[in-house]
């Protein structure tokens, strides 16, 4: 791929594929908060032990750890388009194969289900990487931001479609997974109006880029990546439990699906700004804010079980995984060659997304094994602490040598 001159013009079609990725984002991407409200409560009806009721949660972000390897390369290859249509697909038969397994009450359907899912959420992290394929190096931070911002009207969509689909058949969750089915079919044609060349095949004498070890060895690399990893994870782990906590505690499935749709509203209403933040304070900074306000999310929901905790929770949640998260994307984005984009993407999020399915494992653990929905919700927000530790650290020692250098 070539480089993009840094100039207003070049932009031009930059933003043209923002705006069909927002518009992907807004509409594929409600399928993601509506499974990660129904499937945690579908697997409690359908698992041998509630131990087992986050599992396809679980099941979709291994799905995406699992995918992120071999479809980044793919994209490099033959192109953004093919690599989101297939996802899009898969999202599909992913949301059928969960119907199938809640008719005939099988949850190794239904996980399977949950696993072509994960594909989907796949290639679904790419499109913040396609918004930065044709843009200027002054444009990259603030078409991240933009295209994660489309998440915002996903926000509204997928909690609304529980809402309106959870009980509407003497099988909860039917008319849900049958809706993010129709999804997928409709927002796979958004992909036919991108206009992301691609990438040639590389001349013999072409620079072929680091291996993944080299890219290992660059400390700013290995520090956004222990950042994504950190965001991610944590937003996950608490965002799993949730709905098992809530209803948990005496509320209703609606409260749920309410407090998830303030959670993902306050992931993705920042994308307007972020990339702002980003280019007048730097990624380090911006960075390091996301991980405070996930560090006061733990704080406010280890205050107390009442609706206003929960919701004071998932909203300081999602904003310190929209901070930590951009921020960690700009900073890899910045660091590594074009040649090096498939090798360093994919690499990124199958470490992100590994140990995202480990918080996912470790929710329904955390839940299940502590006795109460009390106490497996204290227990989730305590296991943030070390984490946080970690990605401080890193962030304040790529700093410190950013200023001995």
């Amino acid at each position: 791929m070539t480089a993009i001159p840094d100039t207003p013009l070049a932009d031009t079609r930059a933003k043209r594929n923002v705006a069909v990725l927002v518009a992907a984002q807004a509409i594929l991407g409600a399928q993601l908060p509506a499974n990660f409200v129904v499937g945690g409560l579908a697997g409690m009806t359908l698992a041998p032990t509630p131990l087992l009721a986050t599992l396809p949660i679980s099941l979709i972000v291994f799905g995406s750890m699992t995918t992120a390897p071999w479809i980044s390369p793919l994209m490099q290859a033959k192109g953004r388009r093919f690599g989101f249509v297939l996802g899009a697909l898969a999202g599909a038969c992913g949301a059928a194969l969960s119907v199938t397994g809640l008719l005939f009450s099988s949850f190794l359907v239904f996980l399977a289900g949950a696993f072509l899912t994960g594909i989907f959420m796949s290639t679904l992290g790419f499109y913040r990487f396609a918004a930065t394929d044709t843009a200027s190096d002054a444009f990259r931070p603030k078409a991240i931001s933009y295209v994660m911002a489309g998440g915002l009207i996903s926000a509204f969509i997928g909690p609304q479609i529980v809402k309106w689909t959870a009980d509407a058949t003497v099988i909860p969750f039917l008319y849900t997974y049958g809706a993010v089915i129709v999804l997928n079919l409709l927002g796979l044609w958004l992909f036919f109006l991108l206009d992301i060349p691609k990438p040639p095949k590389p001349a013999h004498d072409a620079p072929r880029g680091r291996t993944r070890l080299e890219l290992l060895r660059e400390p700013a690399i290995v520090v956004s990546v222990i950042c994504a990893m950190v965001s991610y994870a944590l937003m996950n782990l608490v965002m799993t439990s949730t709905p098992l906590a809530v209803v948990g505690c005496g509320f209703a499935t609606a409260n749920a699906a309410d407090i998830v749709s303030a959670h993902v509203i306050a992931m993705y209403a920042p994308s307007f700004f972020t990339g702002h933040l980003i280019a007048r304070f730097g990624t380090t900074r911006i960075i390091g804010a996301g991980l405070l306000a996930l560090a006061a999310a733990g704080g406010v929901a280890l205050t107390g079980v009442e609706l206003v905790n929960f919701y004071g929770a998932l909203i300081l949640l999602g904003l310190g995984w929209n901070f930590g998260f951009i921020g960690a994307t700009a900073m890899l984005t910045a660091n590594h060659r074009p040649e090096e984009r498939g090798t360093v993407q994919g690499l990124n999020d199958l470490m992100v997304f590994g140990m995202v399915t480990l918080a996912s494992l470790s929710s329904g653990g955390l839940m299940g094994s502590a006795g109460d929905a009390v106490s497996g919700w204290t227990a989730v927000n305590l296991a943030m602490l070390p984490f946080l530790t970690l990605a401080g650290a890193a962030l304040i020692s790529l700093k410190l040598r950013t200023r001995e250098a």
